[in-house]
């Protein structure tokens, strides 16, 4: 009984907690509402400063992060999302920068018109409030999600996770120091990590006093926040990413863009995890392409077809349902050999997570289909598929990539962190 008593003692603790940062987070948020640009960019450029003069002991404590997820036996992909080196660092100080330079999204005009009774009416852009984060093994996030809230006029609660947990610190204190030297709350920016994953659980919880919350991670993360969640939840999704190369592609360019959907870098949710080859494409491209896999690292899992045409030397694993439904994060990759534009359609529509797919086609008809037919957020042709991606695609540092419907979906930039709010202007109107 005294345990049990402990335990729920403990956990009303931590919710009290976490609701009191969600407070502090609500207070501090209302400095930003009515802050001008001016005010966001040069915080952001002071952040940026701070984070690369402070690059030494964010590295430093990422390697005792790495060290741990080693021994914690994480895989290949994982430690390259969680690693930081100072050029990392620099890239995300650089990304705060790019931020700094785009449109405040905050009191833009969406909608505007002066009804026949004489109302006039605008709809503008606002920020959320408080937005929540719940994400794995991802140091550079805390930095994206924190840029992006300052710019949208939002604060943001974060937890981590227990792998970064050491870089996160570091990085979370030097970006609470940086607001404090530019006269705004520190408290924009709190991270729960302390609180574990109770700590992650009352952020969930926390209806009223966070507005949004977003994982971002693996799949298992992420049906946990949206089946747990009572907070508003933006759904991050898996990235079971399609490349379909179609009977007309020119050789050289689809193995060019197989290459860097798989291998450019593996542990991201917009890299290749299924190859689709059309049967008029294959005997000219796969053994060029299976050789340059294999020489890349790449483990290949490939339908019987496929295997029949891997040059000598190419191993090539039988592949299993489970290999089309696999986001590997990691050097391996499922090659398929279909027998049209349709068999490609109902195999990326049978396994697609909704994340990302890409034709490489000489084909006009072949690519509009393939743009019209498939429902997921982003869909490349003749380009790879990690270009899906809010820095690549002109919308600064992402928050994460939706694969849901309502509100935002595709790389979550500045835009998709604000909601609306309608401003009626009346002279004595009363309606009738």
């Amino acid at each position: 009984m005294t345990s049990t008593l402990s335990d729920r003692t403990a956990g009303t603790d931590v919710e009290q907690a976490v609701r009191d940062v969600a407070r502090r987070a609500k207070v501090a948020s209302r400095a930003l509402a009515t802050a001008t640009r001016a005010t966001k960019d040069a915080a952001l450029h002071a952040v940026a400063d701070a984070l690369v003069a402070a690059a030494d002991d964010v590295v430093a404590a990422n390697a005792d992060d790495l060290a741990r997820g080693r021994e914690n036996g994480l895989t290949p992909g994982l430690l390259d999302r969680l690693a930081l080196t100072p050029e990392r660092v620099v890239a995300v100080a650089d990304a705060l920068r790019e931020l700094a330079g785009l449109p405040d999204p905050v009191g833009e005009v969406l909608r505007g018109q002066t009804l026949p009774n004489g109302l006039r009416l605008r709809q503008l852009r606002v920020p959320m409030g408080v937005v929540g984060m719940i994400y794995e093994a991802r140091p550079n996030v805390t930095v994206d999600a924190a840029g992006l809230a300052l710019k949208s006029g939002n604060a943001v609660i974060l937890r981590g996770g227990s792998a970064a947990a050491s870089s996160n610190t570091v990085i979370t204190d030097v970006m609470r120091r940086a607001l404090e030297a530019q006269g705004l709350p520190a408290d924009l920016v709190q991270s729960i990590d302390r609180y574990g994953r109770p700590g992650g659980v009352a952020l969930m919880h926390a209806r009223g006093l966070v507005d949004v919350l977003i994982p971002r991670g693996g799949a298992d993360l992420i049906r946990t926040v949206v089946r747990e969640s009572t907070v508003p939840v933006i759904e991050t999704g898996v990235g079971n990413v399609h490349v379909y190369v179609d009977a007309t592609a020119d050789v050289a360019t689809a193995v060019e863009i197989v290459m860097n959907a798989k291998t450019q870098r593996v542990g991201v949710c917009n890299a290749a995890e299924t190859l689709l080859v059309h049967r008029d494409a294959a005997h000219g491209f796969l053994p060029a392409a299976l050789t340059a896999l294999a020489g890349a690292g790449v483990v290949l899992h490939g339908d019987d077809r496929t295997a029949a045409l891997a040059p000598e030397g190419v191993a090539v694993v039988p592949a299993t349902d489970e290999d089309w439904a696999t986001e590997y994060l990691a050097l391996e990759l499922a090659v398929r050999v279909v027998d049209s534009l349709d068999e490609a359609i109902e195999h990326v529509r049978t396994w697609s997570s909704g994340h990302t797919e890409a034709i490489v086609t000489r084909d006009l008809a072949a690519s509009e289909r393939f743009v019209a037919e498939l429902d997921s957020a982003a869909i490349m042709v003749n380009a790879s598929t990690r270009f899906t991606d809010g820095g690549q695609l002109g919308l600064g540092a992402e928050i994460g990539i939706s694969t849901q419907k309502l509100h935002a979906r595709g790389p979550m930039g500045l835009a998709e962190l604000t909601t609306t709010k309608w401003v009626v202007h009346g002279d004595g109107h009363v309606r009738p």
